[in-house]
């Protein structure tokens, strides 16, 4: 899918995000233990505070309120929105639950992440590309840029490998 460069940092970002609900998903499928859900309780939490809030940030910050008024309709920004919640308190969840809940709030956890950046990457970013001009989307891109490197630095490692 062609993605304008003024959205490459934060597609970049949403590739993090769903190598973590796979890793999830096949994690708790192929050893559902309580040591594999706090091994991945551990790499949500790395990943939240490396990338997610920040992401959201910018997200809310920069891209939504530039866009708001060009899109169809704002209202799956404000879907949008109430999943970062969403997935905030599930976050806090996770860190805080026992063994026994662990799993199911990982398993919402990553269902909810993989089909917020789907929405994000098929939808919203489509809608965009086709709606802002090309002079507006670099400069907004360039606020992106900024911000996600400020914030959020982008490297080609994900959040929660070590090596």
């Amino acid at each position: 899918m062609f993605r304008d460069p003024s959205l490459i940092p934060l597609s970049h970002q949403h590739q993090h995000g769903l190598a973590l609900t796979v890793l999830i998903d096949r994690g708790l499928k192929a050893d559902p233990s309580r040591e594999k859900a706090k091994e991945l309780s551990q790499k949500v939490a790395v990943m939240a505070e490396a990338e997610l809030f920040g992401h959201f940030s910018v997200e809310e910050e920069i891209l939504f309120p530039a866009v708001r008024g060009v899109l169809d309709s704002s209202g799956v920004l404000d879907e949008l929105i109430a999943q970062h919640r969403e997935m905030e308190k599930l976050i806090e969840r996770i860190a805080g639950a026992g063994n026994p809940e662990r799993i199911p709030l990982l398993q919402e956890f990553g269902e909810l992440l993989s089909r917020h950046i789907r929405t994000e990457e098929r939808q919203l970013f489509q809608e965009i590309q086709a709606k802002v001009a090309a002079e507006e989307l670099g400069k907004l891109g360039q606020e992106i840029d900024a911000k996600v490197k400020e914030i959020c630095p982008v490297t080609d490692r994900l959040p929660w490998d070590n090596s």
